[in-house]
């Protein structure tokens, strides 16, 4: 870690660890709050087994947050990432992302890609502000009340961030 790192940055940074099974219940009480159409336990146990890259935002012994990544050579796909609702807003998500960058840029990775909802607004802004430029649109990617909704497909050159 470099010398430059504020407290803050090492506080936050220091509140991530590795995913495990006991993390699960509370990891899917943030899924299902979270999001309209959430992943299922199985979707997140067999992220643990498969060996994608599970960690966990803690704060206090509470799960705040995770993300779930996979890396492919010198490729990262951010492959969930959420916020405790109640937590929302206060800077944690871009926190957390930022981590992934800094992390995945450490490890070797050279471009981070995400798909995100055409309809969730928060989300973009914080990839476009973040740095993130968008490459397409994957249609009728995720379920919506109404059949399917678009995804945009971002990514993040990891070597200039």
């Amino acid at each position: 870690m470099s010398n430059n790192t504020s407290g803050s940055e090492l506080d936050f940074e220091q509140s991530i660890r590795k995913m495990t099974q006991f993390d699960l219940q509370p990891v899917m009480a943030i899924e299902t709050e979270a999001y309209e159409f959430p992943w299922t336990e199985g979707i997140m146990a067999d992220c643990l087994k498969v060996g994608y890259h599970c960690f966990v935002y803690e704060v206090n012994c509470e799960v705040r947050g995770y993300i779930i990544y996979s890396t492919v050579l010198d490729e990262v796909h951010l492959l969930n990432i959420c916020i405790d609702p109640q937590y929302q807003g206060k800077g944690y998500g871009f926190s957390l992302l930022n981590w992934l960058i800094k992390y995945s840029r450490e490890k070797g990775g050279k471009t981070l890609y995400l798909e995100v909802r055409a309809s969730n607004h928060a989300a973009i802004r914080l990839y476009e502000n973040m740095g993130f430029n968008e490459l397409g649109i994957r249609p009728d990617y995720y379920p919506a009340k109404k059949g399917k909704e678009d995804a945009q497909l971002f990514a993040c050159e990891l070597t200039w961030y």
